[in-house]
C-alpha cells in the first residue's frame, strides 16, 4: 500500500507510523522546522519506551504525492479548505482519503438522506469546494479515539491509545479496501475496527468535544475542574442537551443519557483538551468543526441553541484574540 500523508502531527503522526509499521510505504508532505526535522531523522513515535525511528519519505512538493493509494489528511479541519489545491494534486483515479478530523466533518452529510442531505456548512466547508472536489465513494470516515502529542517538529508521543474506527459513508463505498486498510492498522499496532455506523460514532465524539473543548479554551482548566464545578456542569448539560435534540432532529436519536456521558468523562481525570492546549500555546482555535458547525446546522433548521450559541460566540473571540 502506497500512503501519501498531509499533516504528520500528533495523530496523523502516529497514523502514518502505524500504517508503515504495517507494511505500507509513506510520503509526508511537510514544511520549515518538520521538514528539517523528518528529512534528518525520520518520523520519531514515542510509546513509552522512548523514540523509535519510522522510515518514511519525505518533500514538499505536493506532486510527489500523485499515486497514493491513500491519503491521509492529519491537519486540523479549519485548515483544510486552503490545503485544498494540494490535495487535489495528490488525489489519483482511485485514490481514498482519509480526513482524520476532529469535530464535524464536511462530508458528514453527503449521502445523509432527509432533510439535511447534501447540506453544506460554511463552518467546515465553506461553498461546498471540499465536497465538490473528494469523491463521497472515496472517503474513509473514520473516528480516532488516542491523545497524543508532538513534544518537537518530527517527534510524536503517544499518550494512550484506544481505537481507530473506520467506515464508508455511501453505501457504494469501497468496503474491501477499508477492510484491508484497517488490517495494515492493526498489524502496525493501531487498534482499528470497522464499523457500519461511523456517523453515530462521530456524533457521539463530538457530543463530549463540543463542551469539553470550547470550554477549557474559556476557563483554561481541566476536565476534572469544569466538571466539579457546579455552573459549568450546569452549562456543559445544557450543551450536551442542544445537540441531543439537534441529533435527533436529523435521524440520530438516542443521546438521552448525559450524565452517563459526564460519568465517563469524570473518570478520565484532569485531561486537558485540544483545545486548552492550544490556547496556551497560542495557536488558533478549532472552534468551527467542532461548534460553529453545530450551531450552523441548528441554524438552517431552525432549531435555537443559546447555550451552544453564547460557547461558541465567546470562544470564537478568544480565537480571533488569538490571531
Amino acid at each position: 500500500m502506497k500512503v501519501a500523508v498531509i499533516g504528520c502531527g500528533a495523530i496523523g503522526g502516529w497514523l502514518t507510523a502505524g500504517l508503515v509499521r504495517g507494511g505500507a510505504e509513506a510520503v509526508v508532505l511537510a514544511r520549515g522546522a518538520t521538514l528539517t526535522a523528518l528529512r534528518a531523522e525520520g518520523l520519531l513515535l514515542d510509546e513509552g519506551a522512548g523514540p523509535q525511528r519510522v522510515a518514511i519519505t519525505v518533500t514538499e512538493d505536493p506532486a510527489d504525492l500523485a499515486g497514493a493509494d491513500l491519503l491521509v489528511l492529519g491537519v486540523k479541519a479549519h485548515a483544510l479548505p486552503g490545503l485544498l489545491p494540494a490535495i487535489e494534486t495528490a488525489m489519483g483515479r482511485e485514490t481514498l482519503v482519509m480526513p482524520a478530523v476532529n469535530g464535524l466533518p464536511f462530508w458528514f452529510l453527503q449521502d445523509f438522506g432527509g432533510p439535511v442531505e447534501g447540506m453544506v456548512l460554511d463552518a467546515v466547508d465553506p461553498g461546498g469546494a471540499l465536497a465538490r472536489a473528494i469523491p463521497a465513494e472515496r472517503i474513509v470516515g473514520n473516528v480516532v479515539h488516542a491523545a497524543s502529542r508532538t513534544p518537537a517538529p518530527g517527534q510524536v508521543e503517544l499518550v494512550k491509545a484506544n481505537k481507530l474506527l473506520l467506515g464508508q459513508i455511501t453505501p457504494d463505498g469501497p468496503t474491501a479496501r477499508i477492510s484491508a486498510l484497517a488490517e495494515v492498522f492493526r498489524k502496525g499496532g493501531i487498534p482499528a475496527e470497522e464499523t457500519g455506523e461511523i456517523r453515530r460514532e462521530v456524533w457521539t465524539k463530538l457530543w463530549g468535544n463540543s463542551n469539553m473543548n470550547p470550554l477549557s479554551a474559556l476557563s483554561r482548566a481541566d476536565t476534572a475542574a469544569m466538571l466539579a464545578d457546579p455552573g459549568v456542569r450546569a452549562l456543559t448539560l445544557s450543551m450536551m442537551r442542544e445537540m441531543a435534540d439537534l441529533g435527533a432532529r436529523i435521524s440520530l436519536p438516542g443521546f438521552d443519557d448525559m450524565e452517563e456521558r459526564i460519568a465517563t468523562t469524570r473518570k478520565l481525570g484532569p485531561i486537558r483538551t485540544s483545545m486548552l492546549q492550544d490556547v496556551e500555546a497560542g495557536r488558533r482555535l478549532e472552534i468551527d468543526p467542532i461548534l460553529g458547525a453545530l450551531v450552523e446546522l441548528a441554524g438552517k433548521l431552525d432549531m435555537p441553541v443559546p447555550a451552544m450559541a453564547g460557547v461558541y460566540g465567546l470562544t470564537r473571540l478568544l480565537d480571533e484574540s488569538l490571531a
